[in-house]
Formats: structure tokens, C-alpha cells, sequence
């Protein structure tokens, strides 16, 4: 399939994936209404749970789990700026210290928060860092949003920690959890589904952001790791994995690049470059929620559907 007829299609795909998030928003706004005009806010309280979330992927699904009776602040939210790169503010010192409940992301990916935990000393905080509950020791791949199991056991904790807080609203937690873990088996399912269409097929990515996703699809991740770490890392690939990633592209035998769209060096838009002369299809794909006012499924829906697309375009055009 020439170049014209490929990114017609990506154009076609990047249309659904509109039509999909709005009705997603739509159907994830509605369910929120309901769950309101069934319950009112804690009385014997009066006021709302304070939580922090260090990223809004994260600070998405506490939002959905605690609906009216918590107020949660996202820090890491800008679509044009490197998550890895943030630098915290005197309001964040502050947000964080007068919350009830902060979470981390954790394995070095936002330093920031932990430190301004540690300067807080609440002693009457819940603390997750997303990371020490699942057990990833440091030096792990930190983009732990992209991995479905983690995610799920991570939606169970601040479950969890919610009850903990406000146990005379546990029943109304119980009905919002039940439901985030239905739309999120959704999300589940679209992996499997791609796995079972496009298992083996080689993909490559600029960045480690893609390397849970594509263990969970099945698809087999030919770029080098040395690069893609140093690409997340902010630092100089070893030359060699600069030569080999170029040699994989030019190849013919990668089906997709993924493409990080918030950690934009020379070298991975480079790769880029050249994946789109040689007919790779180029995903894009986000740190953070974009756009940031959509709840986490629709964003990760999103981003699967115009993987999926992007395959069959490939399959198509052989």
C-alpha cells in the first residue's frame, strides 16, 4: 500500500478515535450523574476527602472511585511538557501537606512528590505510592499507567485506602469501583483482542512508554531497550542502539512506530523520520491524559483503537 492510501486510513482512524472519546465522555459523564442523585455527601463530615494525585492518570480513576465525597488535585497535567522533567511549585508543597490522601507514581519517576511528602510530615496522610505497592523495585520501568494489571491493583488499593478514610461512605465506593473495574475489563478486553489479531507482529517505539502495552497485546517490541531507556531517561542512546534501531526501520519488517509525543529529542524524532520514508505507520502516544479532561479509559481506549487501526492498515497494505 503507497504512503497516500496508508495515512488516508490513519486519517480515517484518527476520526473513530474522536467518535469513540466523545461518546466515552458522554457515557462516562452520564454514569457519574446517576451515581450523585443516589447518595449525598458524608453529614457527619460536611466536608470532602483531599486527595493529590502526583499525575492525572492516576488522579482520573481516585476521581472515579470517590465521585461527590472527594476533591482530587492532578499536578502533572500539561500535554506539552515532559512528566520527567516537572519541577513542583510552593502550591504543590501546599496541596500536598493539607491532603488526606497523596498518590505517587513511584521508581524515580516523580521525585518531586516524595520529597515534598517527606518536608510535609503529616502524620495523618495515606500514602500510596503506586510503585511500593506493587512491589516494582527502582530502576523499573516507571511507566506502570500501561500496564492493565498493575493498573487494576492499583484501582483496588485506593479503594481500599477510601474505605479506610471515609468508612461510613464504603457502601457508595463499593457501587463506583464496581463500575471502574467494568469499563476498565472494556480496556482489557481491546488488548486481547489485538493480541489475538496481531500477536508477533514487529512494532517498534522511540521510548519505554510502549513496553508494558505491547507485552500485554502480544506484539513483539524489536527496538532496542538501550535506546528507548536513555530516550525516557533524558540522555544520549549508546551508539550502537542509535545504528540498530535504524537498521530495524529501514528493514521493512516493522509494522508500527510508536511515538512518545511528550519526550521529543532529535534522536527519536529522527527515527521518526525515518520510519515514515520506509511506509511505518506512526502511532503517537501521551505521558499524561490527553486531552486532560477525559477520564483514563477514554484516553487509553483512544490510544488502543488507533493501535488497532494502525495494524489492520498494515495488514492491508501487504
Amino acid at each position: 500500500m503507497g504512503n497516500r492510501n496508508k495515512y488516508a486510513l490513519a486519517g480515517l482512524a484518527a476520526i473513530v478515535v474522536v467518535i469513540v472519546a466523545i461518546a466515552g465522555f458522554v457515557l462516562y459523564n452520564g454514569n457519574s450523574r446517576t451515581a450523585s442523585t443516589q447518595y449525598l455527601p458524608n453529614q457527619s463530615s460536611g466536608r470532602q476527602i483531599q486527595i493529590v494525585a502526583a499525575e492525572n492518570f492516576w488522579g482520573s480513576l481516585m476521581q472515579q472511585l470517590g465521585g461527590i465525597h472527594v476533591n482530587v488535585t492532578s499536578v502533572v497535567t500539561d500535554p506539552n511538557s515532559d512528566p520527567h522533567e516537572y519541577e513542583s511549585s510552593a502550591a504543590d508543597a501546599r496541596d500536598i501537606a493539607n491532603a488526606n490522601i497523596v498518590i505517587v507514581n513511584g521508581v524515580g519517576y516523580d521525585d518531586w512528590a516524595l520529597k515534598l511528602i517527606s518536608a510535609s510530615s503529616n502524620p495523618n496522610q495515606t500514602i500510596l505510592n503506586v510503585a511500593e505497592n506493587l512491589g516494582i523495585p527502582n530502576g523499573s520501568n516507571p511507566h506502570l499507567w500501561y500496564n492493565p494489571v498493575y493498573v487494576n491493583a492499583t484501582v483496588k488499593q485506593m479503594y481500599l485506602d477510601l474505605v479506610k478514610t471515609d468508612p461510613a461512605d464504603a457502601s457508595y465506593y463499593k457501587q463506583r469501583y464496581e463500575n471502574v473495574t467494568v469499563s476498565l475489563a472494556q480496556i482489557d478486553s481491546r488488548m486481547t483482542e489485538i493480541k489475538q489479531q496481531f500477536a508477533g507482529t514487529k512494532v517498534a517505539s522511540t521510548e519505554s512508554i510502549f513496553v508494558y502495552l505491547a507485552n500485554a497485546t502480544g506484539l513483539d517490541l524489536v527496538s532496542p531497550p538501550a535506546f528507548m531507556d536513555a530516550v525516557a531517561e533524558g540522555v544520549d542512546p549508546p551508539a550502537q542502539s542509535i545504528s540498530e534501531f535504524q537498521n530495524q526501520l529501514e528493514s521493512g519488517n516493522v509494522s508500527v512506530l510508536v511515538y512518545n509525543e511528550q519526550t521529543v529529542n532529535p534522536l527519536a524524532e529522527q527515527m521518526k523520520q525515518i520510519a515514515a520514508q520506509h511506509n511505518i505507520t506512526i502511532v503517537g502516544v501521551t505521558e499524561t491524559i490527553q486531552p486532560p479532561d477525559v477520564p483514563f479509559q477514554v484516553w487509553m481506549n483512544a490510544e488502543l483503537l488507533q493501535l488497532q487501526n494502525a495494524l489492520n492498515a498494515n495488514t492491508l497494505g501487504q
